[in-house]
């Protein structure tokens, strides 16, 4: 297990240590933390929004709105499959609810309120006492409009447990099919003269009929119990990542296809700008049902891509990444009610929009950094931001045991 990736070799070792995915992992989570500072300046609704709220960031936020979260429950995906090969079905499921309960319940009574006070106070709605506000909160109702209590962005912990706890007693099963012949079968399809192809294009499959038939159905809420649409597109790719984890065949399949899939990413973001240039033209209803299509396959290729040269050029170790590897999971715990927080209080400010993006982003980063720097040394905080217990935590990681979400 401590043989490292040799990503030029024809037949990569998927039990060894995986810094490359610690790496993406740290990396999408920070896309999701810039993407969220980039919901306070664009038109579409969130929390909080700055007076200078315009469209033009929002063609890139856009296009990594098809793969980020995506990318997050495939690598969630993977570190489930060494996890519950380390722990076992049932020490797996006990694992994930001490891990992950405490979190979340911290996160909905603690983190998040302060989303939904400043949320509402820049609406109008609410005085300027937070304990009256709170009082209301912890008692479950519609507040204004927005129900309480609620978990905002932190609905992904929500789901990841659920998702464990439904797979744990079919660990055993789902091993055996992906290390039987099912599974060197699919692994045929990535290794063959064609392999980048199917890779690139079979895997979307089953997201474009989700597409076609739970999208315009089940919208998706973050409910938990009313996320069809949603459930299926994040409970496939977690399984994709899980069925992924230890193939050499799709490691392989990586190696080969990313150059292509890279070359379709990019074709695409030209496609769309170009159709953004032109105010996004109503071409009928077969061209919007093509460019879906298209966007689907966009957000596998850029997960292929992401993948693909990660393995190639981040298979390293080093005091960044051990670091941000136990730093990133308090950093998103934390990210959202600073940004929220510290918006609130820029968009009375009066500023241009440059410094406000300055000063929010810089606030948000090093609240961040500080959240971390005080929870890493307190005992009691530790497991309320999905750490290990301090004895434990200087311990050499691998991915599967990056904790804290799951990933």
């Amino acid at each position: 297990m401590s043989t490292a990736i040799n990503p030029l070799s024809a037949h990569p070792l998927p039990g060894g240590r995986r810094h490359d995915l610690d790496w993406l992992r740290i990396i999408a989570f920070a896309v999701l933390i810039f993407y969220h500072i980039g919901m306070f300046f664009v038109t579409w609704g969130w929390h909080v929004k700055s007076p200078s709220a315009n469209a033009g960031p929002e063609l890139v936020m856009a296009l990594t709105s098809p793969w980020r979260l995506a990318l997050l429950f495939f690598i969630s995906g993977v570190a489930l499959r060494f996890l519950s090969d380390k722990l076992g079905a049932g020490a797996f499921a006990r694992e994930r609810v001490v891990r992950l309960i405490p979190v979340i319940l911290f996160g909905v009574f603690v983190v998040v309120p302060p989303q939904t006070f400043f949320e509402l106070r820049q609406d109008g709605a609410l005085g300027p006492d937070p304990l009256a506000f709170y009082a209301q909160y912890a008692v479950p109702s519609v507040m204004h409009g927005v129900i309480t209590p609620t978990w905002n962005h932190l609905w992904y912990v929500v789901y990841l447990l659920v998702y464990s706890l439904i797979l744990a007693p079919f660990i055993p099963a789902l091993r055996r099919f992906a290390d039987g012949p099912a599974g060197a079968a699919v692994g045929r399809l990535w290794t063959g003269s064609a392999g980048a192809l199917a890779l690139l294009l079979l895997v979307p499959l089953p997201f474009i009929a989700y597409g076609v038939l739970l999208d315009p159905v089940f919208p998706t809420t973050h409910a938990l119990v009313d996320d069809w649409a949603n459930h299926a597109h994040r409970f496939t790719i977690l399984m994709v990542g899980y069925f992924a984890a230890k193939s050499a065949a799709f490691w392989t399949g990586v190696r080969r296809a990313w150059p292509l899939a890279a070359a379709y990413a990019g074709g695409f973001v030209l496609l769309s700008a170009a159709l953004a240039g032109l105010g996004w033209p109503d071409f009928g209803a077969a061209a919007s049902a093509i460019y879906d299509l298209l966007t689907v396959i966009y957000a596998w290729s850029v997960i292929l891509a992401l993948l693909g040269l990660a393995q190639r050029f981040l298979n390293r170790d080093g005091p960044a990444r051990r670091y941000l590897t136990e730093a990133i999971f308090p950093f998103y715990i934390l990210h959202q009610t600073i940004t929220v927080a510290a918006g609130y209080y820029i968009a009375q400010a009066g500023w241009d929009v440059w410094s406000e993006f300055a000063a929010l982003t810089a606030i948000t980063i090093a609240g961040c950094f500080l959240g971390f720097e005080i929870i890493r040394r307190v005992a009691v905080l530790r497991p309320l931001f999905g750490l290990k217990a301090a004895g434990t935590a200087s311990r050499p990681r691998r991915l599967a045991d990056a904790r804290g979400l799951g990933s």
